[in-house]
């Protein structure tokens, strides 16, 4: 059967400093076909996610780039319209961080990794959960905490981007292990969210002048478990709040992403790490994926007894991709920034 016009965000231009919207490009193309063993899905959500600028950077990372040109990286989740798989029929539901900036994507189910195709049971929660706290940002609360930050009952823990769509998985998972949880945010809405999420206390970092200052306050005796998903000033405030053992997990760093080539220039903290028998650790999700299922199932267990709960901010329609993407920098979203497609 024939499909419409597969419209496709392509990167023309890396962006110097912040990405906008002349770094991309909406062509159409004829809906591809798939190729024996494949499928062909037509996306429902698209992903919007800070590791995009990394994606669209001239210098090497932890994943490939996008080539000028091709079609921009990202996670998706929708409809399987057309198959050559067994195992696969239309109807069935994709999800897979390979998906691209498209409306109908070819994919070869299998693999390990980012870009493996998983098949989504709409039955366990809404498809798009699938990109959100059913999928990688909920891998990212999960594992980074529990697995890096390694939380204590009684644990003071400290989270940036609190109402993010990590941030706000992080506090919940806090306060189940029998922690004390501090928000980070940029708002008083952002704030009045993680109060409702169950965080202990919150800092407005836009409205507070003396942040080290509101720490001190907030964190009387030190963080536990710092979970950094912006870097930056906050970063350099929390470090100097640590406590004896801390654990400092390292997600993100969206507070630099105006200067993402340049060198991080800042406060250096290893003596603070030395003196408080601290630990820093760089975590990425991939280096857990193997252990995707174990919390997907305990994410749903929490969320089915009522123990978690998460916002979606959500544009309507592929032409609004570049400025779903753009409003992550700006700090407009509230939860995880997703686009309808259809």
């Amino acid at each position: 059967m024939p499909f419409p016009p597969n419209r496709r965000w392509l990167l023309v231009r890396r962006p110097d400093g912040l990405p906008d919207a002349a770094c991309f490009a909406l062509d159409t193309v004829p809906a591809p076909a798939p190729g024996p063993g494949q499928i062909l899905v037509r996306a429902r959500f698209l992903s919007v996610d800070p590791y995009m600028r990394a994606r669209m950077s001239r210098s090497a990372g932890y994943a490939a780039g996008t080539a000028l040109g091709d079609v921009m990286r990202g996670g998706g989740v929708g409809e399987v319209v057309a198959s050559n798989h067994p195992a696969w029929k239309p109807g069935d539901i994709a999800e897979t961080m390979g998906f691209g900036w498209q409306e109908f994507a070819v994919l070869t189910p299998g693999g390990t990794g980012s870009d493996a195709v998983h098949r989504i049971d709409p039955r366990v929660a809404p498809i798009e959960s699938a990109l959100s706290w059913l999928g990688m940002p909920g891998l990212t609360a999960y594992f980074g905490l529990l697995d890096v930050g390694r939380p204590r009952p009684g644990d003071t823990v400290v989270v940036s981007a609190a109402a993010g769509a990590v941030g706000q998985l992080v506090g919940q998972i806090a306060k189940l292990m029998g922690c004390r949880a501090v928000a980070i945010a940029g708002t008083a809405e952002k704030l009045a969210w993680c109060r409702t999420l169950g965080y202990d206390a919150g800092i407005d970092h836009r409205a507070t002048a003396d942040l080290r200052g509101a720490l001190k306050e907030t964190c009387p005796d030190g963080v536990d478990v710092f979970f950094d998903n912006t870097a930056g000033p906050i970063h350099d405030a929390v470090m100097r709040r640590l406590a004896v053992g801390a654990r400092v997990v390292v997600t993100g760093r969206i507070a630099l992403a105006a200067a993402h080539e340049a060198p991080e220039i800042g406060e250096r903290h290893l003596g603070r790490l030395i003196a408080n028998r601290a630990t820093m650790t760089g975590f990425l999700v991939y280096d857990w994926w193997h252990r995707r299922l174990e919390a997907l199932e305990r994410l749903a267990a929490w969320h089915h007894d009522g123990h978690l709960r998460y916002r979606e901010d959500v544009m309507d329609g592929i032409e609004h991709m570049p400025a779903a993407l753009m409003r992550l920098f700006t700090g407009e979203n509230l939860g995880k920034q997703l686009v309808r497609v259809g």
